[in-house]
This record gives structure tokens, C-alpha cells and sequence, in this order.
């Protein structure tokens, strides 16, 4: 993931970051002036579109892996990026190049001269039509389209798919998307599309009648992967944790769905499964004599998740940081009982939370546990260098960090995770 030094590319990085001062403003009529002053790329491409609150990225990469081992030219959009801007806009898994990043961004700003400055489009939106306009140029054959935030309003919202997926729902950001599950998942079911089918691995009856009344209001199809596909689960999957089971069903329903508009054999949906690979959730790194365990458990039902992954093993050592606007402190109960050692750190946003609140948190929930906070990643990792085994997780930001300092494929990539906040 090495940077190719592209001069370009640095200013383009400087253009994004000066979009961050328009923040998230939801809606989607920058969206479709923008993409319409590119030439509407998105009606040249074939599109998933998935949403949910939490393994939208892991669904995302099984997808693409099986239609990339059927033969497809795919196309991969997800957010957040975990080190390097050029994660999120992927074909065959290989990361858009800093010359066209550069090269898009140039020919946006133009684009960007035809709105008034209280209509500016955001930076989420600038990236989205960027991608829209590369893998159009590329004549991809499959997107594999992730939302940003939401679905309904969001810049994602403005193609037309084959299908709408929906992962789960569970609360999250509800300071934009609602404080009950019912507005949550009215926000995700935002994406379905008349006559469009809908594949969804939520379970909780109340987001499921939302999810059925906006499908029926649409005259659309609605398959839950709990019980439907007509194909098996591998016994095994690269990715580790029992959520990534109902990811991979969730998968495999959506693939039997769009079996008559682009077949995939059973064979090549297992050697897609069998290859498929996500960094930062329930990722082993190893380094030197130490092992870690990176999971971005970001939010409570994340780190129930890991919760689960991690049960029946001795009490662990974990390195945790987590951002303020979360649920910071029910997360921190959460993960408490299965700690001997706890490191708690900053997450390198503006919205962190305090790693002092955080380590008093761990203390009152488990007395026993050896609780320090430090002042940064690289403090905890030389405080816990003599630990065989090592726990990080909390938030993608802290998760992306550690990748860059822990993981060679990471090495020499520039530090690009502020375009996140």
C-alpha cells in the first residue's frame, strides 16, 4: 500500500480536507448536481446498495470477492478508510491509483464552481461522484456500493441498484438517524427502490415491520438471509466471529437473489468466501513474539460482537479508545469482565474521549484489573510490550492507527484517517 509519491496527490488530499469545513449536510440534490455535471457516470454501472449499522463493510467484501471470482470487473465503495484515502474506491481489490485521485479531484473543483457557496457540496459527496466517475472510466460490470451514513438522505442514495441490502440494525449515530430502531431503520430502508429487491439480516420485529412496510409501499421483494438462500455456508470463512456467519448468509441470499440477472456457481461463491479478506475486524497481526487481535468494535452492538468472538478465553489485554459522541461507557462495561490488563488511549479525533474517563470507567467496572492510561497508541504499545497477546479495539480510527504502526501491507502508506472526522 505503498504511496506512489504522485505530486498531484497531495494537493488532492489538501482539496478533500478543506471539504471537511462544509461537514455532513444530508440531502440529495448536491448529490445529483454533481453527478449530473459529471455526466451521470451511475447510469453506466450496475450497483448493491448496502446499508446497516453495523457489517455492511464485511458484507461489502464477501460480495465483491464472489463476483470478482465469477469473473467480474468489480467495484468497491466503503467508508471509513482505515489509513490511506485510496481504501475506499477499489476495483478487483486493487486501490484507485494517486494519479486519478488526483486527477478527479482537479476536475471536480471545477464541477464544484457551479454551486453557491450555502449549497457547497460535502466531502462525502465530492468522494462519492469521484467514484462514481472512475469506475464508469474503468466500465466496472459490478458495484459494490456502501452508504456513508443512513441511506435515505444520503449521497449514496442517488443510483439506481439491483438490488437494496440491508445488514442490521441497532443504534448508532442516533443524533442524525433517531433515538428508537424504528427511525433508525426508516433512515436504512431509505435505500429501497420501487421494484427493487430487498435482502436484509435484520431480526428484531419491530425494524423488520419497517423494513416490510417500506418494501410493500414500493411493490418490491423482501428476503431475509436468516432463512432463505439456496446456497450453504462454507464450514469455515477467512474472516473469524460468529456475526460474520450471518454477514456471509446475508451474502449469499443477496447473490441467490440476482441469480437470474448475473449467475454465480456454488463453486465460485465458496472460493469467493474462501478468499475473501477485511482488515481490522477480528484481524491477527502478528509481531515479533507478540500477537494482537484488531477489531474496530465501534459501537455497543460491535462490541457485543467481540464480546461473543472473545468468550471462553483467560482474561485479556486490551488497548482501547473510543469517540465521545458513542456509548463509550456502556461499551466499557461491556468488555470489562474480560480483562486482566487494560490500556486505555485517545483516538486521534477531535471527538475522542478522554483516555483518564475512559480507564476510571474500566476501574469502577472490574476493581481487579490492572487499568493505565496512556497518552497515545504508541505509549500503550511500549507500556504492554511484554504481553504475549493483546486486544485493540474501540473505534476505526484507533484500529487504522494501529494497522499503520503493527501491519506491513500498511507500511509507507501516508496517515490519511483525519479525513474521517
Amino acid at each position: 500500500m505503498k504511496n506512489e509519491e504522485i505530486p498531484g496527490y497531495a494537493a488532492a488530499i489538501e482539496f478533500l480536507y478543506g471539504l471537511q469545513l462544509f461537514g455532513a449536510n444530508f440531502g440529495l440534490e448536491r448529490a445529483h448536481k454533481l453527478a449530473a455535471l459529471a455526466g451521470n457516470p451511475q447510469e453506466k454501472l450496475r450497483f448493491i446498495h448496502v446499508a446497516g449499522t453495523n457489517g455492511k463493510g464485511s458484507t461489502c467484501a464477501m460480495l465483491e470477492s464472489i463476483y470478482r471470482a465469477a469473473g467480474l470487473r468489480v467495484g468497491l465503495f466503503t467508508s471509513p478508510h482505515l489509513v490511506s484515502f485510496r481504501e475506499r474506491i477499489q476495483i478487483n481489490r486493487c486501490l484507485i491509483s494517486e494519479t486519478d485521485v488526483a486527477r478527479l479531484a482537479a476536475e471536480l473543483q471545477e464541477s464544484l464552481k457551479e454551486f453557491s457557496p450555502e449549497q457547497h457540496p460535502t466531502m462525502f459527496e465530492v468522494v462519492t461522484v469521484m467514484a462514481l466517475k472512475y469506475f464508469a472510466e474503468q466500465k466496472c460490470d459490478l458495484i459494490i456500493w456502501e452508504t456513508g451514513l443512513g441511506g435515505r438522505l444520503d449521497a449514496t442514495n442517488i443510483v439506481a441498484p439491483l438490488a437494496s441490502v440491508i445488514t442490521n440494525i441497532a443504534f448508532d449515530h442516533t443524533q442524525w438517524l433517531g433515538d428508537t430502531l424504528e427511525k433508525i431503520a426508516a433512515e436504512k430502508a431509505g435505500i429501497i427502490k420501487p421494484g427493487v429487491p430487498v435482502v436484509t439480516a435484520a431480526t428484531q420485529s419491530e425494524v423488520l415491520a419497517v423494513i416490510e412496510q417500506v418494501a410493500n409501499s414500493l411493490n418490491t421483494s423482501l428476503t431475509r438471509a436468516v432463512s432463505s438462500s439456496v446456497f450453504h455456508l462454507p464450514s469455515s470463512l477467512p474472516l473469524s466471529g460468529e456475526h460474520q456467519k450471518q454477514n456471509a448468509a446475508l451474502a449469499l441470499a443477496t447473490v441467490a437473489v440476482l441469480q437470474k440477472q448475473i449467475p454465480v456457481s456454488e463453486e465460485k461463491i465458496h472460493e469467493g468466501l474462501a478468499s475473501v479478506t477485511w482488515s481490522g475486524r477480528l484481524q491477527r497481526i502478528e509481531r515479533g513474539e507478540q500477537k494482537f487481535l484488531l477489531d474496530g468494535a465501534h459501537n455497543v452492538a460491535g462490541v457485543e460482537a467481540l464480546r461473543a468472538a472473545l468468550a471462553g478465553g483467560t482474561p485479556f489485554t486490551f488497548i482501547l479508545g473510543f469517540l465521545g459522541d458513542k456509548d463509550w461507557r456502556l461499551m466499557c462495561t461491556t468488555l470489562a469482565p474480560l480483562a486482566a490488563t487494560i490500556f486505555t488511549v485517545p483516538v486521534a479525533s477531535e471527538r475522542t474521549a478522554a483516555a483518564t474517563e475512559v480507564a476510571e470507567i474500566f476501574r469502577q467496572s472490574n476493581p481487579a484489573a490492572k487499568v493505565f492510561a496512556c497518552g497515545s497508541l504508541r505509549e500503550a504499545l511500549a507500556q504492554a510490550a511484554a504481553e504475549k497477546f493483546i486486544v485493540i479495539t474501540g473505534s476505526l480510527y484507533l484500529v487504522g492507527e494501529a494497522l499503520a504502526l503493527l501491519d506491513p501491507a500498511f507500511a509507507g502508506a501516508g496517515d490519511e484517517r483525519g479525513l474521517n472526522n
